[in-house]
């Protein structure tokens, strides 16, 4: 987790809200925090336009402004600005290549009422080489801003877990002094789900349910113990993965998913659960990058 936070900011709302919760994160870090906003040239490189002299020294005062007002609230953190006529979604990656984690809120003025994500934000999550936190709109909030009881969520497959992911998750819990809650989502075998099986035994239900549990304990051990000091909460859920993680994202602080990376950037892509989880999770979602099983 070496190099500074990054944070996107265009001087909108969520922005600005991503760039505090960065605050908090470098804070907690001991990490220098990096704003970054982007102005693209493009098409007025093309077509000169009149006022865009004007409206870059506005994004420029934008992020002088609010460099100072994070460096006056925040006195022990290392602030600084960057802007540049990138693509934001560029921008922001290139940042990301020497980053120890990238914050974006969920869309800024570009995006409209009713958005849930925007295409900077999709594109960032899916595509940088470290950690990403996507930070919702406060209509999706489950638990109120600066409330230091809820849990640090972990998206988990215990049939195949990812040390890039869990070690984030167990980390950000430490750091957080806050239970993990370590969320296994599992269906039935297919044999039950078929037509002609109408009714399944509890004691069954049971029986896999208590396999699960067991498969999560078991592949939780070795990191339950290398950090001891966290509190672990193991939840095995008879729901889909995205629709397990979503609901129990209500009562957390953080969730954290992984994703599969690439060395090839174009195949860098979001899986279905992390992109479910991004559109509709009620609190701050980490993106961990992990190299393919």
């Amino acid at each position: 987790m070496s190099g500074p936070v990054v944070a996107g900011v265009d001087g909108s709302r969520p922005s600005l809200a991503a760039a505090e919760w960065a605050a908090r994160e470098a804070v907690a870090r001991g990490a220098a925090l990096r704003l970054v906003h982007a102005f693209p040239p493009m098409p007025w490189r093309i077509s000169p336009v009149p006022g865009v002299d004007a409206w870059q020294q506005v994004g420029e005062q934008m992020l002088q402004r609010t460099v100072s007002e994070f460096a006056d609230r925040h006195p022990d953190l290392d602030v600084s600005g960057e802007h540049t006529d990138a693509e934001p979604d560029e921008a922001l990656l290139t940042a990301a290549a020497s980053a120890g984690l990238l914050v974006v809120g969920a869309r800024g003025w570009g995006g409209f009422d009713g958005l849930a994500v925007g295409c900077v934000a999709l594109r960032v999550t899916s595509a940088a080489d470290c950690p990403v936190v996507m930070v919702p709109g406060a209509e999706r909030q489950g638990v109120p801003e600066g409330d230091d009881t809820g849990e640090v969520q972990l998206g988990f497959n215990a049939h195949v877990p990812v040390d890039e992911t869990t070690d984030f998750a167990f980390r950000a819990a430490q750091e957080r002094d806050a239970v993990l809650r370590v969320v296994h989502a599992w269906a039935l075998p297919p044999a039950s789900r078929s037509a002609w099986m109408l009714t399944i035994l509890e004691e069954d239900r049971a029986t896999w349910e208590d396999q699960e549990s067991q498969a999560v304990a078991d592949a939780l051990r070795g990191w339950r113990e290398r950090h001891p000091e966290v509190s672990v909460l193991p939840d095995a859920v008879l729901l889909n993965p995205a629709q397990a993680l979503v609901t129990s994202s209500e009562r957390a602080r953080l969730l954290v998913v992984g994703r599969r990376t690439s060395p090839r950037p174009a195949e860098r892509q979001l899986g279905p659960v992390a992109h479910a989880v991004l559109h509709h999770a009620r609190c701050p979602v980490a993106v961990v990058p992990h190299v393919a099983p």
